[in-house]
Order: structure tokens, then sequence, then C-alpha cells
């Protein structure tokens, strides 16, 4: 299959384009830019005039809900939402039902998506039997059948010497740890950011200190181990700094953010919108702007979905009460480009946003995507900057209707999805 792609505006950010150029397509790899290959003829053109051709998206948190989720959400409606968001490549999360702590389990879930031959999807393994915390699992073998990495998703280790000995082991077979830092005690049970707006709803709170004490022991174990560290969905303004001054000090530690806390607060709680129920809770105008200058200054290395579908039996509840949670795989594109929007520099700053959700997020994972450097897998999002469209349950492909941004109107619209030089989903 040859591809051609003309008239696009290509940007790449792993190799600084941004230039009007023609991409050429062969055997499911990027072969050109500019011009055509030696002996080029193409199967199939694609007219990408007032596009932007960029590299296929990386998510580095979004929950399919398979296996034992099904109810929520399945593979076919999770990975048709990836392709309507651009999203080419994504990781998920380790707690399905049963967890994947099995290499069986892993391997029927790469199985199934390969069958479906859509977004290319790689697992985080867990790091202890069950998420229990207490034994460490066969990270060799999971990591055979296709693991990249390994997490506790959303529970702590309670025992600290069993989270020493994880990095350790982690340490010296090269794999990374992905940890969401959290106190297993301080603000458990929870439901929003302990401040004047949850004392003022009644609502039980989540402090900030639950972030960073947890951040203060993973560093410490960093290092007397040397193990190296991702950070997911870094919350408040604290924690940032924290992570700012262990990169200086050299520590081998990344981390993300989610997309819905580049934009809102705890405010945006409004009069108990269970929508705007999240694990971690949305935080104060301060976090949030300190997330926003996070993501340009580099402190923040990629922007994840934390896409998590939730039906409306466990979403339409109390506050206190909803399961946390929103769809985010069409939206990752959207507030990304939104942030971008808001800065001083939107030109500078629409490479810094793309490099977030491709590049930099691949190099997180450990995975070969998120470039169209010639030779690399012809993964590739076609979209238009300026096209709006409005967050409407009906317009979602994902089965999780459920996101703090229903009724908004965003611009940055998809207009194509190629996986592995495919098209695979076209509006």
């Amino acid at each position: 299959m040859k591809l051609h792609i003309k008239n696009g505006r290509v940007i790449d950010p792993a190799n600084g384009i941004d230039a009007a150029q023609d991409l050429f397509i062969v055997d499911g790899k990027i072969a050109a830019l500019g011009a055509a290959p030696a002996g080029f003829s193409a199967d199939q053109t694609i007219d990408a005039a007032g596009l932007v051709v960029a590299p296929g998206l990386v998510d580095l948190s979004a929950r399919l809900r398979e296996p034992g989720y099904e109810y929520k959400a399945t593979l076919e409606s999770e990975l048709q939402a990836a392709m309507q968001g651009g999203v080419t490549t994504l990781v998920c999360p380790p707690d399905t039902d049963p967890v994947l702590d099995e290499p069986g389990l892993v391997e029927m879930l790469k199985h199934r998506a390969r069958m479906l031959d859509q977004a290319n999807v790689h697992p985080l393994g867990a790091l202890t039997v069950g998420l229990r915390g207490q034994a460490l699992t066969e990270m060799a073998e999971l990591t055979e059948a296709g693991c990249i990495g390994f997490a506790q998703a959303e529970e702590p280790v309670l025992d600290t010497t069993v989270l020493l000995r994880a990095m350790q082991y982690a340490k010296t077979f090269g794999y990374t740890v992905w940890l969401r830092p959290q106190d297993a005690h301080i603000g458990r049970g929870g439901v929003a950011h302990s401040g004047p707006l949850a004392s003022r709803l009644g609502l039980s709170g989540v402090p900030v200190m639950s972030e960073t004490i947890a951040l203060h022991t993973i560093f410490e174990l960093m290092r007397a181990t040397g193990a190296r560290v991702h950070l997911c969905r870094i919350s408040s303004a604290a924690g940032l700094e924290l992570i700012r001054a262990a990169k200086k000090e050299g520590l081998d530690v990344s981390a993300d953010v989610g997309v819905h806390h580049l934009h809102m607060t705890d405010a945006d709680i409004g009069f108990f919108d269970s929508n705007a129920r999240l694990t971690p809770p949305l935080r104060s105008q301060r976090d949030r702007d300190a997330i926003r200058a996070a993501v340009l200054d580099g402190t923040v290395d990629a922007v994840c979905s934390d896409h998590t579908p939730v039906d409306d039996d466990e979403k339409l509840l109390p506050f206190g009460e909803a399961s946390p949670g929103a769809t985010g795989l069409e939206l990752l594109l959207s507030l990304t480009l939104k942030w971008a929007e808001d800065q001083r520099d939107a030109d500078k700053a629409l490479a810094v946003a793309l490099g977030r959700i491709t590049h930099e997020a691949a190099r997180i994972a450990g995975l070969p995507a998120g470039t169209l450097g010639v030779g690399a897998a012809a993964d590739v999002v076609l979209f238009d900057p300026d096209a709006r469209w409005k967050v409407e349950g009906k317009t979602l492909a994902s089965q999780g209707k459920h996101t703090p941004f229903l009724g908004y109107e965003l611009a940055g619209q998809v207009k194509a999805t190629i996986v592995r030089g495919r098209v695979a989903w076209q509006r």
C-alpha cells in the first residue's frame, strides 16, 4: 500500500519540522517527506489542504475496561474512540478484572487488540499480585507477554518495603515503575480537593500533602535504588516543585498530567456535578496554573487523556457516591490544542503541545512512536486546527459519555487517522 498525503502542514516536533510538505507512505512506513521517493506511484492520495499532518497521538493512560468491565466499555468502542481522537498508540493501566498480573491475561488483551487492527495497545503490568501491595508479580514474564512497565493504578502500596523491593527489581532489569503519588492514608475516601469549596459543599477532602508525602517517599526510594519512575497524573503546584527539584538533582523521573487538569479547577464541580468527579481531584486555580506552566517548561513531560469510561449507573449518583472518571480519548487533541492557543506564543506552544502527546509520551513509554521520521511506522493524524465541534454524548464513540466538558465547543477536529500505513478512520 502506497499512500500520498499532499498539501498539508506537516508538524513533527520530534524532528523539528513545521512546514508545508507532502508525506509519502510505503508498506506501513514513512518513506519520504517533501519529494516523492524514486519510482513512487500512489495507490491512494489524500488532499490535506488546510489540515495539519502530525504523528498519531500517544496516550499514556487509557482504560479500555477489558477484561471484566465490559458493561462500562469494550475494546471495540474504546479503540473506535481512539481512532476518532487521532490516538494511534495507547497505554492501558492494569486495573482490569482480573488484574493484569499474569502473562496469559496480557497476551489475551494484546491478541484482542491486534484482531481489531486499530490503535496500538500497550498494557502496563501490575506491580504487585492483584494490586494488593504485598507480593511482587513476575515482571520478567509479564514483559515477555507485552507489558511496557509496571504500575499500581489507583492502589497505593501500604508497605514501603514492598515498594523498595519492586524498585530494586525493576532497576536490575531496566523496567520502568509507573506510580501515581498518593499517600495510602491521608485523604483516603476523599472525593474533592481539600479547600474552601469542599468545606462549603460538605465534601470529604484530599489534601495536596497526600501527593507530596508520597513524592518524598518515592524520591527517597529512587535515591536508594536508582530505579526509573514515571509519575502519573500530577495534580498540584507543590508536587510539581518537588519534581522540578528531583529532575535538577538528576533522578531518572518523568511525569504526566491529565488533560482535564490543564483547564479545570475544583470550582468546576459547581453544584455537585458528578462529571467533574475525577481521581486525582480537580484542584485550586493556583495548582491549575502551575500545571499549565509546567507543561510549557518541560517539568511535565506528557499530557494524557486519563480516559476512564464510567456507565450511567455509577455516574448519575450524588457526587460523593459517583465513580470517579471521565472519557478523554476523543478530547485529548482538542484540549491540548486549547492549552497551546492560550499561551502567549501560540505558534511555538503548538509544537510543544503536540510534542507532549506524541514523541515525548512515546519516549516515556519506551516506544518507537510519535514521529514522522523516515523509516518510522506510519501512524499519522490529520486534523483541522480551526474546525470547531461540540462535545455531546451522541457524538462520542466511547461507551463512556461522561466528561466535565459536555456542552463545550472545542477547536481541532480529526479528519483522518492512519495506523501502520492504513487509513483506519476518516471523517
